[in-house]
C-alpha cells in the first residue's frame, strides 16, 4: 500500500518541471509511511513476505556439463528425486517422491478449500503437507496421505489424537518472517469453527504467544521431544522449526534436543499477518540460512543424519535445485503454493480495487477479504475456489518444479537430485559468494576465507 499511496502522491503532487531530488534518507515511500503512522498511531499489519530486494538464489548459477563434466541424457537416463526424512530416531520415516514439501500454513489463515485443494495436490505428487497453527481439520487429514501436524506456542488446537493421526510432528520454535514473534489472526476471520478448534471468542483478534510455555530453552525441548515421542510410540519423525537469524546456533541446539528433521525459514517466507517491521528488518535471508545450517551440522558430523529442509521464497524448481546443491535434503514453499492456486491470480479486478490493490500486488491475507477465496472464511468468497481445481494448478506448479530440477541435475551430470553438490554452482556477485561460500564467477575466489 505504502507504494501505491506513494506514486499517487508522486502523481498529483510533483510539479511538472523538476526542480528537486527527493532525499536519500527521506524518499516518497518512507514519507508516506511516516505519514501514516502519524495519522495512525500503529504499526502496520500484512501478510506475504519480505518486500525489500534481499540476496537470492537468481545470484547463484549452476555449471553445466561440458568437457569436463558428463551430462546425463534426458529422455534416457533417469534422474531420481525420492528422499527419506526422519530417520534418526524414529521408527517410520517419512518416504516422499519428490524433495519439495508444502509448509505449515494453518486453518484460519487459509480457509478449508485451500487446504483441502493444498492436501490432494501433495497426495497426488507424493509429497507432504503440514497443519500450521489451529490444529487439524478432517479435510486436510483426508485429502493429505502425508501430513506433519505442527506443535506452537500458543497450543492452538492441540490435540494428543490428532498427534498419534500424523504422519510427523513439527516443534515450532520460530517462523521466517518473525523469528521472535508470535502468530495474529484478526478478529474478522475467526470464524465459530475457527474459534471451535482454537478454543477462542468468535471475532477478537488472536495473538498467538512467542514463546513455549512448556520450555525455557534447549534442555527443556529435549524433555519435550521425549514426551512427543512416548506419546506417538517412538513411530513418527520429530521436525524442528526455527525462523533463520542466530542459525548455526540454533541448528546445533536443535540437533541436541533430538530433533530427526530441522527447517529452517528464511526471512522471505511468508506469513498470513504480523507488523511490517518484522517481516522486512527481522532474521536473515534464505541463501545465507542454507549455508549456516549446513556447516553447523557437518561440524557436529550429523549432516544427512539429522535432514534439513529449507523454506522461505523457493519459487521455482531452480531455487530447489540449488538449495539441495548447497546441502539441503528438501525444501518447503508456502507463499508459491497459495500463489499456484490462485493468489493473486488476475481476476475479480473489482474485489482487489476495493481492498485498495490490484491483482500481483494483494498483501491483504489478514482481512479475510481474499477476492481469490485462498486466504478467507467468508462462505461466498471461499467458493471461488474449487479444490479439484486448485489441485490440479499446484500438481501442474510441481510437476514443473520438478521437471526443472531434474533438468538442472542431468546437466550437471546426476542421477539424483540430491547429488547436486555445491561445486556445481558459482556466484553472480560477491555478496552471494560470501554468503553462500561459492567462488565468484570466473575465479577461485570466495569472499571471507582465510585462504587467498
Amino acid at each position: 500500500m505504502a507504494r501505491q499511496r506513494s506514486k499517487q502522491y508522486k502523481d498529483t503532487h510533483m510539479p511538472d518541471v523538476i526542480s528537486q531530488r527527493p532525499s536519500a534518507t527521506f524518499p516518497l515511500d518512507v514519507l508516506d509511511e511516516i505519514h501514516r503512522a502519524a495519522d495512525q498511531g500503529i504499526y502496520e499489519i500484512r501478510g506475504l513476505g519480505a518486500k525489500r530486494k534481499l540476496p537470492t538464489f537468481d545470484d547463484l548459477l549452476f555449471l553445466g556439463a561440458s568437457m569436463s563434466r558428463y551430462p546425463l541424457e534426458g529422455y534416457r537416463e533417469k534422474c531420481a528425486t525420492n528422499v527419506t526424512l526422519g530417520n534418526r530416531f524414529a521408527k517410520t520415516p517419512i518416504e516422499l517422491d519428490i524433495p519439495i514439501t508444502i509448509a505449515g500454513m494453518s486453518f484460519g489463515a487459509l480457509g478449508a478449500h485451500a487446504k483441502e485443494s493444498i492436501g490432494r495436490a501433495a497426495t497426488l505428487m507424493g509429497t507432504s503437507t503440514t497443519t500450521g497453527d489451529g490444529g487439524m481439520t478432517e479435510e486436510e487429514r483426508q485429502s493429505s496421505k502425508t501430513l506433519v501436524y505442527q506443535v506452537l506456542p500458543s497450543r492452538y488446537g492441540l490435540n494428543p489424537d490428532d498427534l498419534r493421526r500424523a504422519d510427523a510432528i513439527e516443534v515450532v520454535v520460530g517462523q521466517g518472517a518473525k523469528p521472535g514473534g508470535g502468530g495474529m489472526l484478526l478478529g474478522q476471520k475467526i470464524t465459530e469453527r475457527v474459534a471451535e478448534m482454537r478454543d477462542l471468542p468468535t471475532g477478537i483478534d488472536q495473538r498467538s504467544a512467542c514463546r513455549h510455555p512448556d520450555w525455557t530453552g534447549p534442555d527443556d525441548l529435549e524433555i519435550k521431544i521425549q514426551e512427543l515421542r512416548e506419546i506417538t510410540d517412538w513411530q513418527i519423525p520429530i521436525y524442528v522449526k526455527v525462523g533463520a537469524s542466530r542459525v548455526g546456533f540454533d541448528v546445533a541446539l536443535a540437533v541436541k534436543a533430538g530433533a530427526d528433521v530441522i527447517v529452517v525459514d528464511g526471512m522471505q517466507g511468508g506469513t498470513a499477518a504480523t507488523q511490517d517491521v518484522f517481516i522486512e528488518h527481522v532474521g536473515v535471508p534464505t541463501l545465507p540460512a542454507v549455508r549456516l545450517a549446513v556447516e553447523a551440522l557437518q561440524e557436529l558430523k550429523m549432516h544427512r543424519k539429522v535432514h534439513l529442509i529449507v523454506s522461505g521464497g523457493i519459487r521455482s524448481g531452480a531455487d530447489a535445485a540449488k538449495a539441495l546443491a548447497l546441502g539441503a535434503d528438501a525444501v518447503s514453499i508456502g507463499s508459491a503454493a497459495m500463489i499456484a492456486i490462485g493468489c493473486n491470480r488476475n481476476a475479480y479486478i473489482e474485489d482487489y480495487k476495493a481492498l485498495g490493490t490490484l491483482p500481483g500486488y494483494c498483501h491483504h491475507c489478514h482481512t479475510g477479504r481474499c477476492p481469490v477465496g485462498v486466504a478467507t472464511q467468508d462462505p461466498h468468497l471461499e467458493s471461488r475456489l474449487v479444490p479439484e481445481q486448485g489441485a490440479q494448478w499446484l500438481r501442474n506448479y510441481l510437476s514443473t518444479m520438478v521437471l526443472e530440477m531434474q533438468t538442472v541435475a542431468r546437466a550437471c551430470g546426476k542421477s539424483h537430485v540430491l547429488n547436486l553438490e555445491p561445486e556445481d554452482l558459482t556466484a553472480l556477485t560477491i555478496e552471494a559468494a560470501a554468503m553462500a561460500r561459492i567462488p565468484l564467477v570466473g575465479t577461485n575466489w570466495i569472499p571471507g576465507n582465510n585462504q587467498t
